[in-house]
């Protein structure tokens, strides 16, 4: 008998579905998949999602716990190798929605190798582009107001962690990320509105289905708890920069 709790019944959004493919809206806290340092999580996709479609499915990729937003699945084994080959040649574009610390540049790329879980230094590439910039009357240290930045990501790698840790290598750390994040920020984020999720969303995956040859673009819309603390920010139009509308 099994001495791992079962994991929570969820019904997800599906975004995309065919006889391939489903792609969903993976909610904060949620894993992809049972692992070894989370062995008694509860909140796991694979279950709940098996469960739900009434079928096997195999992660295509990954995103992070504390990560909303698409994530994709193949329905067969073969559907999962060929999806996972197209994510391994970049040939699958990535765009993510974050709030980061302080005033970024207008657009950027962030080249800077990143060690894996073995200590071995792997390219990992980030191009960003700030689509908003607001500044509020929240004193935090030595300064008298916080500023923030609405920034789009593109990465054309897929390290573990690789936003987080390249905007904190950056200086603009992600606004709710442990422990990458600015604990400062953090701690007055959970004092004064009780937020403690991290405000980076996967807004979009774009590819040519290996099947049909047909361009697919599977759009994710935010969650609730994302678009009131972006407008306690001051971000108002943040749903529209996510582009929310599916793709038919």
């Amino acid at each position: 008998m099994s001495s791992f709790p079962t994991p929570i019944s969820y019904t997800f959004d599906v975004l995309y579905q065919d006889e391939h493919l489903v792609a969903i809206n993976k909610p904060y806290g949620f894993l992809t998949h049972r692992t070894a340092l989370a062995k008694y999580e509860t909140q796991i996709v694979l279950q709940a999602l098996r469960d739900q479609l009434g079928r096997s499915v195999h992660p295509i990729h990954r995103l992070d716990r504390k990560t909303s937003g698409v994530l994709l699945w193949g329905l067969d084994s073969k559907a999962h190798s060929d999806m996972s080959k197209l994510f391994q040649e970049n040939l699958i574009k990535k765009s993510y929605l974050a709030i980061v610390r302080g005033y970024t540049k207008d657009e950027g790329t962030i080249d800077y190798p990143l060690k894996n879980e073995a200590g071995r230094s792997q390219e990992a590439v980030t191009n960003y582009k700030t689509l908003e910039r607001k500044e509020q009357k929240w004193p935090l240290g030595k300064h008298e107001t916080s500023r923030y930045s609405l920034l789009e990501l593109n990465p054309t790698t897929g390290r573990m962690h690789q936003l987080r840790r390249h905007l904190s290598h950056n200086f603009h750390p992600i606004i709710g990320d442990r422990p990458h994040g600015c604990s400062k920020q953090n701690r007055m984020f959970k004092q004064k509105f009780g937020f403690e999720e991290m405000l980076l969303h996967a807004s979009s995956l774009s590819f040519t289905h290996p099947y049909t040859d047909i361009e697919i673009k599977i759009q994710a819309p935010l969650f609730e708890s994302y678009l009131k603390m972006a407008s306690k920010i001051g971000f108002m139009n943040v749903e529209e920069s996510n582009s929310i509308s599916k793709e038919k």
